[in-house]
């Protein structure tokens, strides 16, 4: 069985794709390296000299500093939350724990904006805690903004990044190793001795993912009013008339996210972390008993719940409450409504059409053609929001003006920024299909393209309604490619969370937040309902 999955995959290699799905992989991919291709022909603009002077000068080694500061804060922090709450949830008898599993999870579906909005609200000169305690003569709360409110807020609604990544790393761990460990130095030493060595992977990945996210946000940061390099690149773009300077701050950022990648790939080296057997995955590990620390467990989740969850959702609910006093809610969230979802939707159906050669050619015809493409479509999953934005209105200004200040342009920043998700929920569906059933229908008399109109495309539905469901979820909360891309007067519900929150309108920005939770609930229902198990 071996010897002949081998054999299928060799074969597989020496197979030579059609011509034109090579061409429209390569158009894609090629497509996808204009942002970067851009940014660098902008940045070599200021020459040598110019480009060592935005690098070497003061104010721009300040921004990296603190926004490298602000990224290992937010990432050992969510590493210190999640390590121990995935073990908790995975291992030890916690009261409730199929709850606390959710729960903990949920704050990754709120956009670092709303979850900003939410904290300024409640926590802010004129928030709701402000107000509770004026009676009692608190006339003024301790600052929530700057690095303090964006640490606080970066790290309460990424650390399940990490959490997810850790659980699973615990759940696929053989209970055997454990086990054994523990007839030599006993059960809490064996906790230490074995799964921390093999949950090292999956911490630094979930790592990666926190440490990414926080290079990239702007929502959050720009709100708390906290000086990064992506709201420092936003400034330089809209005020400042030499904009090559913003293309240079763009390089820089990328080549920092990108050297992590990097670097998260080298540090996993040559180590193995397979099971001792095949079985020991198959077998449930034994609940580790808590004793008299089930309680405060406990109480440290419900703490982790209250600001995580409650604080955002009673702030929203509170502030909506307010202007329903007031306003029309239907009337002042519709268009915005409206706008978030035609934008959503039509990069969703831009990004997973041209998703589909892409993984065509990776799970068809594996090969060093597939795998440059590949490289050049996930490209996005290094670039800030802020950078591929701010590369398209360069390049569309000059070279596209047709399609500049247009819906258009927005959904190519879409597809760009979410090409890896739809990529990567096709190729898993269509490595699931056997070859051999599209050969077959090819002896029967059909085309490629009708084997793939009546076959594959049918059979790799669920992938593809996935993958519509993460891309649709991501564009609905993308806020920097939205604001600077977005035709002038083009306002999402994304924008408008953003905009009220800055002019310190809480009621309205709280309709648009519920708004954008509301809808974008339901790509993570679908998904939700997607990986339900048939009883």
């Amino acid at each position: 069985m071996k010897r002949s999955s081998d054999e299928r995959e060799a074969a597989l290699k020496k197979r030579r794709p059609p011509r034109l799905l090579s061409a429209m992989g390569a158009l894609v991919g090629a497509g996808m390296l204009i942002p970067v291709a851009y940014l660098i022909i902008r940045g070599s603009q200021a020459g040598v000299s110019g480009v060592a002077e935005v690098v070497a000068d003061a104010r721009t080694m300040r921004l990296l500093g603190r926004t490298i500061l602000l990224a290992v804060a937010v990432t050992t922090a969510s590493v210190i939350i999640a390590a121990p709450l995935a073990w908790l949830t995975v291992r030890t008898d916690l009261p409730w724990r199929g709850f606390w599993t959710v729960a903990t999870a949920l704050p990754l579906v709120i956009p670092s904006y709303v979850a900003g909005f939410a904290f300024i609200a409640f926590f802010g000169p004129r928030g709701q805690v402000q107000q509770w305690l004026e009676p009692l003569g608190v006339e003024r709360l301790p600052e929530i903004y700057g690095f303090w409110g964006a640490w606080l807020v970066l790290t309460l609604f990424t650390y399940p990044y990490v959490l997810l990544t850790v659980r699973a790393a615990i759940r696929g761990l053989d209970p055997s190793l454990e086990e054994a460990a523990a007839t030599l130095d006993g059960r809490r030493i064996a906790q230490l001795r074995v799964l921390v060595p093999h949950l090292k992977p999956a911490i630094a990945s979930g790592g990666l993912l926190v440490a990414l996210y926080t290079f990239h946000d702007f929502g959050a940061v720009s709100l708390l009013r906290f000086d990064a390099f992506t709201n420092a690149i936003f400034v330089q773009y809209r005020s400042s008339l030499n904009r090559t300077n913003a293309a240079i701050l763009s390089l820089i950022l990328i080549a920092v996210t990108t050297s992590l990648v990097v670097l998260e790939g080298m540090s996993r080296g040559k180590a193995k972390y397979h099971r001792l057997s095949s079985t020991g995955g198959r077998r449930a590990a034994v609940s580790v008993r808590l004793g008299i620390w089930r309680w405060p467990a406990v109480g440290a989740c419900m703490v982790l719940g209250i600001f995580s969850l409650m604080i955002p959702f009673a702030a929203i609910g509170y502030w909506l409450y307010r202007a329903a006093i007031s306003s029309d809610l239907i009337s002042i969230a519709a268009l915005p409504a409206w706008r978030s979802i035609e934008a959503s939707a039509l990069g969703t159906a831009f990004c997973v059409l041209a998703a589909i050669p892409v993984a065509m050619l990776v799970a068809r015809y594996p090969g060093p053609l597939a795998k440059v493409i590949e490289a050049g479509a996930f490209v996005g999953h290094a670039l800030p929001g802020v950078t591929v934005a701010l590369s398209l209105v360069f390049f569309g200004a000059r070279y596209v003006p047709i399609f500049y200040q247009t819906r258009w342009m927005l959904v190519f920043a879409y597809t760009v920024l979410f090409m890896p998700l739809a990529i990567g929920g096709l190729r898993a569906s269509l490595i699931q299909v056997s070859p051999q059933v599209e050969e077959a229908a090819q002896m029967l008399g059909s085309s490629r393209m009708g084997v793939l109109r009546r076959v594959t495309l049918p059979m790799i539905r669920p992938g593809i309604t996935a993958a519509g469901s993460l891309v649709f979820l991501s564009a609905m909360k993308e806020l920097p490619a939205t604001l600077m891309v977005a035709p002038i007067g083009y306002s999402t519900l994304a924008t408008r969370v953003w905009s009220a929150t800055n002019e310190v309108l809480y009621g309205p920005a709280a309709i648009y937040a519920a708004g954008l939770v509301m809808m974008a609930s339901v790509p993570l229902g679908i998904l939700l309902l997607r990986d339900r198990p048939i009883h």
